[in-house]
């Protein structure tokens, strides 16, 4: 098989006597294949971080480094495994052979050369090379169309999700602003905390980005209550409230029922943690658990602060000054203090 057609295939030839090199240069050469040459193996290793060879030819029988030891270390590293080496030697003794293929050797070549035999056995190796190169640009391209496919499914399943989170607002009367401000705020409120020694070692850059994705979904699960429960303006009978308190367990189940790629198991992870416990309170008071102080994910925490001020000053219309007076009345039972007052020192970057 000619190669002048193409980029030349790069072959490299280790051999310590400068006879042998020649005589493999002129063959490698007639096939149209460029070849390099090297008289020791630590100068074949040199050569292949420099030239990028399709194939090695290598003598087995070198002083220092042998054949043998240079393809164990080409084997060994991930970036020329797949390099083909044909050994080439004076001995054809059969186990001479079988441990230069148990070394990961494709072939072997037996000295004096014969042309014909030498350009037939690489031109085999270098069509395989290359069809395996092929087929391995071909999987990773393929691996890269399905990731990207995965990303637009589990993109589209967070589409979903949040289209669910408008109506849900709708169904309880908040403006069609309330799940962007309750994103955006928290995120404040977490950047706040994060500057904060008492929050610094669990807010990362990642904490922050994670949940403002995953706090506009923590009353999802109104979407599975009574629309009329939720506008209701007159009080609510023991009953109702609790139909209306089952929004928590019903968005959380909503949400782990949501099978997702790896990249997204935080999102969802959090997001659960928000839509279950963000109407927990700090002494123990709130519901679906009772869970009290520290017991309450943090992420679920950071949400009950936002979602509050988000509801006094839309709901209620109430001003800045006037919902963070509220809170603070209600701060060591409803919120965790410590996160309220970094709310209170941070609130004029509120929304």
């Amino acid at each position: 098989m000619d190669y002048k057609g193409r980029d030349k295939a790069v072959v490299l030839i280790v051999d310590d006597l400068e006879v042998n090199r020649a005589v493999l240069e002129e063959i490698i050469g007639d096939m149209g294949c460029r070849p390099v040459l090297a008289e020791s193996g630590e100068a074949a290793l040199r050569a292949v971080g420099e030239q990028c060879p399709q194939l090695v030819l290598s003598d087995i029988s070198m002083p220092g480094m042998d054949g043998y030891e240079l393809c164990r270390i080409l084997k060994a590293d991930n970036r020329t495994r797949d390099l083909p080496v044909i050994f080439i030697s004076a001995f054809d003794e059969p186990k001479d052979i079988v441990e230069g293929l148990t070394l990961g050797g494709a072939d072997y070549i037996t000295k004096p050369f014969i042309p014909e035999i030498v350009q037939a056995r690489v031109g085999i190796h270098l069509r395989l090379h290359e069809a395996n190169s092929k087929l391995q640009e071909m999987n990773r391209r393929l691996q890269a169309s399905v990731r990207e496919q995965l990303r637009q499914i589990e993109q589209e399943k967070k589409d979903v999700l949040y289209a669910l989170a408008a109506i849900a607002a709708q169904n309880s009367c908040y403006q069609k602003e309330h799940i962007e401000r309750m994103r955006r705020n928290c995120g404040i409120l977490a950047q706040g905390m994060q500057l904060s020694p008492l929050f610094g070692d669990k807010i990362s850059d990642a904490y922050i980005d994670t949940i403002e994705l995953a706090a506009p979904l923590c009353d999802i699960g109104n979407i599975g209550v009574p629309q009329e429960l939720l506008r209701r303006q007159a009080a609510l009978s023991e009953e109702e409230m609790d139909t209306v308190r089952q929004h928590t367990r019903i968005g959380a189940r909503l949400l782990e029922d949501l099978h997702v790629g790896k990249d997204y198991n935080d999102f969802v992870r959090m997001a659960v943690d928000i839509a279950h416990y963000h109407h927990e309170n700090w002494d123990g008071s709130g519901y679906p658990e009772g869970l009290a102080g520290a017991r309450i994910p943090l992420a679920a925490q950071i949400v009950s602060v936002a979602e509050v001020y988000c509801a006094l000053t839309e709901k209620k219309n109430y001003s800045r000054e006037e919902a963070l007076e509220i809170m603070e009345g209600e701060a060591q039972v409803k919120f965790n203090p410590d996160i309220f007052k970094i709310c209170r020192r941070i609130s004029r970057q509120l929304c």
